[in-house]
């Protein structure tokens, strides 16, 4: 049964959308909710991707690029977002509950895919806030460990409940059943804060800059020669970690034309 506030159940998708039914909500904090959803058979993606999703509202879709948290193996899909209490779709979007329609485009994209990286070496993943979504996808994809050394996830966040995700990467992915064995071998996780006291405190760029999340993690500073890059997070975050990393030497990659970073610019706001 859908609470008052919900969209109201649909008859049929628009075109250029799945209508999928929604089967779990988190709510992580007053700021932060994920959900899950059914998957049409039809429906493709790569780990990294992101699709177009949404709710029809008077009659039309309204729709933003969200990163699928999901990984490509698994039959049901999964989100994570912000809630903006004035913001179109996710002041509308944070309120669904189990059994509402959302729609899904049928067209996944992006450039955060590991073909648009040169392989060997450690992968960093430099995620702030609902940035982690599409890395949660890559570290759950086999060809992720087959084409990298070790895989680095960098979350930085506000407050420490906004740490989504975390007893996921620390606790349920090592004791996998098919990857729990390359998780132990080449996963890393660095968590960190930067308005609450925390292990880790600070911005990403700042830990990255000053050398000490490679100190911390025992791994040699950050080079193209043997280091890849994955941003996804505020455009704050972006713009700082793509200096930083070009003034050492990095080139940023895209589909056809891999480098050693690369930066998704799709990142709901609203």
């Amino acid at each position: 049964m859908s609470s008052p506030s919900a969209p109201p159940a649909l008859a049929a998708a628009p075109p250029g959308f799945f209508l999928e039914r929604v089967l779990s909500v988190h709510h992580w904090t007053d700021r932060l909710f994920s959900f899950t959803c059914t998957r049409s058979p039809q429906f493709r993606f790569t780990a990294g991707h992101f699709v177009m999703i949404g709710l029809m509202v008077d009659g039309k879709p309204l729709v933003r690029a969200y990163s699928l948290v999901s990984p490509p193996w698994e039959d049901h899909l999964e989100f994570l977002s912000i809630k903006v209490q004035d913001g179109p779709l996710t002041s509308r979007l944070q309120h669904v509950v189990p059994g509402d329609g959302v729609l899904i485009g049928r067209k996944a994209t992006g450039t955060l895919l590991i073909e648009n990286l040169a392989p060997g070496g450690t992968l960093w993943l430099f995620a702030t806030g609902t940035g982690l979504a599409p890395f949660l996808s890559l570290i759950r994809d086999p060809e992720t460990y087959d084409r990298y050394e070790r895989v680095v996830v960098a979350h930085t966040v506000r407050q420490v409940a906004e740490l989504a995700y975390r007893d996921l990467i620390t606790k349920a992915l090592p004791e996998h059943e098919l990857l729990g064995d390359l998780v132990r071998e080449k996963l890393l996780y660095y968590p960190s804060v930067t308005r609450e006291p925390f292990l880790n405190q600070g911005r990403v760029t700042t830990l990255v800059d000053s050398g000490r999340i490679c100190t911390d993690l025992g791994l040699r500073p950050i080079a193209p020669e043997h280091d890849r890059a994955m941003l996804c997070g505020s455009e704050a975050m972006n713009a700082d970690m793509r200096g930083l990393l070009e003034a050492r030497g990095f080139t940023e990659g895209a589909n056809n034309r891999p480098g050693t970073f690369v930066v998704e610019k799709a990142f709901v706001s609203k």
